[in-house]
């Protein structure tokens, strides 16, 4: 479980357009400060015994160190991101980089945002909807994967990706924030059966829930305390990190690293 990252790099991540509600123009990243957050990171990653996989960067692509978004990746295939247009020129790069490690590349037939919207909990996937996924999305993972899935929808833009809503601690425990589902969808993440970890809205809206965990080691960002002094509690190994500047563009943590070790369902 997250073992096995792909990440980017920051070396050209800039605010050059506007497709979700934490991006400004005028409110630019401080470039060495990216860069430094990012390696930090890695560094995390590394030092959690995580193997951590590079693809660098392209100019005209400044949004490419969110590399979660290009893919879902599960066993020996993936299923590149369908994102909004003004990120369209990554996913070539996505492609060339999974189909050299030996992964079967597939398009996505409708709007998807990669392993943003797509969370693996042992045998299932947790999908997200209603911003930048289409709900049909669900449906092709599902016969791909085998996996079965539990679709969930987010509550409004600020909640674009499911992975600012909603986090995969260990195969049985999930930590959320109700206000960024749906109604319907709370009710949905009751009924499976895990081990919630409700976390507020201060702390939800800062990026608490976009982590990365490998089920003992949890990575995430500064500025949840809360959220953090609860999974010390509960026996895991925190690492909290600045994410200050990535944030400008509406990512943290879960954002900058596509997992390649998705196992199949059993």
């Amino acid at each position: 479980m997250n073992s096995e990252l792909l990440m980017s790099d920051a070396a050209h991540f800039r605010i050059d357009y506007v497709i979700n509600p934490y991006m400004d123009t005028s409110v630019q990243p401080d470039t060495r400060a990216a860069v430094s957050e990012h390696a930090a990171i890695a560094a995390a990653h590394v030092a959690a015994g995580r193997t951590v996989h590079r693809m660098a960067s392209a100019p005209e692509c400044p949004d490419m160190v969110y590399t979660a978004n290009g893919a879902w990746v599960c066993g020996d295939r993936a299923v590149l991101g369908d994102p909004p247009a003004a990120r369209a020129a990554e996913i070539p790069y996505f492609r060339s980089w999974l189909k050299e490690n030996g992964i079967d590349v597939f398009d996505a037939p409708y709007s998807f945002s990669g392993q943003g919207d797509a969370l693996a909990c042992g045998d299932l996937l947790l999908a997200g909807h209603g911003q930048r996924t289409d709900r049909r999305m669900h449906d092709v993972l599902a016969d791909l994967t085998g996996h079965e899935v539990v679709a969930l929808r987010t509550a409004g833009e600020e909640w674009y990706d499911l992975d600012l809503a909603v986090a995969v601690i260990d195969e049985g425990t999930l930590a959320y924030h109700p206000g960024a589902l749906e109604p319907e969808s709370v009710g949905v993440l009751h009924s499976l059966g895990l081990d919630l970890i409700e976390v507020g809205t201060e702390e939800a809206r800062a990026f608490a829930l976009n982590l990365i965990s490998d089920g003992r080691t949890v990575t995430m960002t500064t500025g949840a305390p809360r959220l953090a002094a609860t999974l010390r509690e509960r026996g895991f190994t925190v690492v909290e990190l600045d994410t200050a500047q990535l944030r400008k563009g509406g990512g943290g943590v879960r954002c900058t690293a596509l997992t390649l070790d998705n196992r199949l369902p059993a």
